[in-house]
């Protein structure tokens, strides 16, 4: 039996004994209760006191024996002995994680390999390296990853335009124009606090470095990815969080009609200036991408072998999210990870299972809402 499970079935047993006690008392207290039904909870009670100490006398060898192990990787370096470098990291990463579930310090060889600039470990900084990889490393399940800016600074503010000219008229666009007189030249990047958890079993935590390594980061780059697609694309989005959507009222991208999608399509692409034409791509739902295919297709087999960028004039990516396809330069949107990301443990009382919790402070800015479209069709009246 593991130590988790120890815990388990001591906290069961326990949580019985305890109501055994309960019971004698209330029961004991009630002159209509037969005293032979307050001897069985006596001798109940002696059973289960039994079973506790059984498994609290296990429960403390195999905690006291873990503690020693530990003890001991902390005197000879738990990375001792690695020597390839990738399966030092690994190592490394899966030290931090036990660690962080075990409600214990990282190792400082761990720390050091990882890149840890916390060198007491009495705070919970993410270290530099597992940062790196989960916030700047591309994750396929965002197509966002792909085509927006991403960055990881703290206090973040950018210019929304990458030159300027000593003629303010410079700016050809009109719309691009207004809009900076409106709101300005600079983004300011705030904090939007959230937290991604990832259910850790005993298993895992006592199982290969690989596979506790993969399963948390796995976690944790969907619970990622999931919060960067839902504050971009979300249609109802949180209050404070108006601004990172582009289908927000707040934002108020302009929105280009046609009779279906591919005639929208082609007149947001239209639409947009040439500044932003250029480099424009296409999100958009994957099932309204086979809609467009299938009625221009009628029957015509190479167009549903065609690439995209080929049918629709621009690159396109697809996501579920975007429930109205949308056309831009997405380099105007900007997605800041403001430092510090942190880590701690919290425990599923449903469960029984313990997560591990990452916490991040997210922004994501339509740095010029003027270049980008949104492709609608025009409602039947």
């Amino acid at each position: 039996m593991t130590l988790y499970e120890l815990k388990m079935s001591l906290k069961t047993v326990g949580d019985q004994l305890a109501k055994a006690e309960s019971d004698i008392v209330a029961k004991a207290g009630d002159p209509n209760t037969p005293i032979s039904e307050v001897q069985d909870l006596k001798a109940k009670k002696v059973d289960l006191q039994e079973r506790f100490n059984i498994l609290k006398t296990q429960h403390d060898e195999l905690e006291a024996k873990q503690r020693q192990e530990f003890e001991n990787k902390q005197k000879n370096g738990i990375l001792n002995g690695v020597e390839d470098p990738k399966a030092k990291i690994i190592a490394a990463k899966a030290e931090m994680i036990r660690a962080t579930m075990q409600n214990r310090p990282m190792s400082e060889d761990a720390r050091a390999a990882l890149g840890d600039r916390n060198n007491t470990g009495g705070e919970k900084l993410l270290p530099t390296t597992m940062v790196n990889q989960l916030l700047h490393e591309p994750f396929v399940k965002n197509p966002l990853r792909e085509i927006s800016t991403f960055t990881n600074e703290v206090n973040l503010e950018i210019p929304k335009i990458s030159f300027t000219l000593d003629d303010d008229d410079f700016i050809a666009d009109t719309e691009t124009a207004k809009e900076l007189k409106a709101t300005g030249d600079v983004a300011k990047f705030g904090r939007h606090k959230f937290k991604v958890f990832a259910p850790v079993s005993e298993t895992i935590i006592r199982g290969t470095d690989t596979n506790l390594v993969e399963t948390v980061e796995r976690a944790l780059e969907s619970g990622l990815a999931a919060k960067e697609k839902k504050v971009a694309f979300t249609t109802t989005p949180k209050a404070g969080e108006e601004h990172m959507s582009f289908y927000s009222a707040q934002n108020a991208i302009k929105v280009v009609n046609a009779e279906n999608k591919y005639k929208a399509i082609k007149a947001a692409i239209a639409d947009l200036h040439e500044d932003y034409r250029d480099n424009a791509k296409i999100m958009m739902r994957y099932t309204d991408y086979s809609d467009i295919i299938e009625t221009l297709a009628n029957g015509n087999q190479p167009l549903y072998s065609a690439q995209p960028e080929q049918v629709l004039g621009k690159p396109v990516e697809f996501s579920d999210a975007a429930v109205d396809p949308i056309v831009g330069d997405f380099r105007y949107s900007h997605f800041n990870y403001d430092l510090p990301v942190t880590y701690e443990r919290d425990k599923n009382v449903r469960t029984g299972i313990e997560d591990f919790v990452l916490t991040a402070y997210l922004d994501h800015q339509i740095l010029l809402k003027s270049a980008f479209r949104i492709a609608q069709v025009t409602p039947v009246v």
